[in-house]
């Protein structure tokens, strides 16, 4: 009986010894002879290559696992290693709590909202009145000089003009206030309360 085909395809038959390659067929479809070896012949395809275990190991070095590290890993997950991530686990744990507290993050901003709008509603509407015309003043007298450097011939910007242009819109604010086109109050309005605060200071 004969053995299994070596790499080179010789085959030992098993009762008398002799080595052969059992005749085959051809793509073209004829018959290829077979070929008998003699005894102590060995191809090179048979010849068994010496293999260095350090330089095989050395080859594939980064294909594989680490030699020995199967026994090394834990059940634990690894604790993360950079800045970032050990705050991105704090911030985990934190939105936990919260959760187990019953409390989200929404809950809390509709609690602080209501205490808002009551600081909001005890602000001093004669402060808001102040400041408001503090600052239409400011953009009058801004305007104003905008003008003046209009007629003086000198090139102003768009967003420039677009202030001149605002001049009657200001007043009309600042006298819808108790204020005249100069940003002085006018006299017999509740503009005297801003005078006595401003001579005061």
């Amino acid at each position: 009986m004969p053995s299994e085909p070596t790499a080179s395809g010789i085959v030992t038959d098993e009762v008398s010894g002799e080595r052969h390659i059992p005749e085959s067929k051809r793509a073209d479809g004829s018959t290829r002879k077979a070929i008998k070896i003699r005894p102590g012949y060995r191809p090179p395809e048979d010849v068994e290559v010496y293999k260095n275990r350090i330089a095989e190991n050395f080859r594939n070095r980064g294909k594989g696992p680490v030699p020995g590290a199967e026994g090394l890993k834990d059940d634990k997950p690894a604790q993360p290693s950079s800045a970032t991530a050990n705050k991105n686990a704090k911030r985990r744990e934190a939105r936990k709590k919260a959760k187990a507290a019953g409390q989200t993050q929404s809950e809390r901003q509709n609690e602080a909202a209501p205490v808002e709008e009551a600081v909001k509603e005890n602000v001093d509407p004669e402060l808001e009145k102040e400041k408001k015309v503090r600052a239409l003043k400011k953009k009058l007298r801004q305007a104003k000089e905008l003008r003046e450097k209009k007629e003086g011939g000198e090139a102003l910007l768009p967003e420039q003009i677009a202030k001149v242009i605002k001049i009657n819109e200001l007043i009309r604010e600042l006298d819808a206030l108790g204020f005249n086109a100069e940003g002085e109050p006018k006299s017999g309005t509740g503009g005297s309360k801003l005078r006595g605060s401003e001579t005061s200071s």
